[in-house]
């Protein structure tokens, strides 16, 4: 990484750990395994980019891509692997009020493996689980 970016993810990380703990994003130690192994083909990521877009019939969907670089008002969460490898996760701000206090883990049901939210600000959610509503107030406390 070159000085620019390694500051702004500094910078995004120590907004992240001013949260209150209970409000941070929380990683899996799965979902850090497996983030890092999908990482290792893509040559300019810095880590995963997590957020939440309208979608679906109940409001909001969310949304994963490869973060190729973090802006001033992102939150950067730093995780490890099982085997101590560091791995970032990076949401905007907008899409933290809506993920605050949720927990990102890899899932293995039968054939079917995702990335999966447990988040505890949703209030509704659409019958296929694709889509969700949230609290109306969720103010983010940094």
């Amino acid at each position: 990484m070159n000085t620019l970016i390694d500051t702004a993810v500094k910078q995004a990380e120590l907004r992240a750990q001013n949260l209150p703990t209970d409000e941070r994003l929380k990683i899996t130690p799965a979902a850090a395994s497996h983030i890092l192994r999908t990482l290792a083909d893509q040559q300019n990521a810095l880590g995963l980019r997590v957020g939440v877009a309208k979608s679906g019939c109940s409001g909001f969907g969310y949304v994963m891509d490869f973060a190729q670089s973090v802006a001033p008002n992102d939150f950067v969460f730093v995780t490890q692997t099982p085997s101590g490898e560091g791995v970032l996760v990076v949401c905007d701000e907008s899409s933290f009020a809506m993920l605050k206090g949720s927990t990102l883990d890899y899932v293995v049901n039968g054939l079917s493996r995702l990335l999966q939210f447990s988040n505890p600000n949703v209030v509704d959610s659409c019958g296929c689980g694709e889509s969700f509503t949230v609290k109306e107030e969720n103010p983010i406390h940094v």
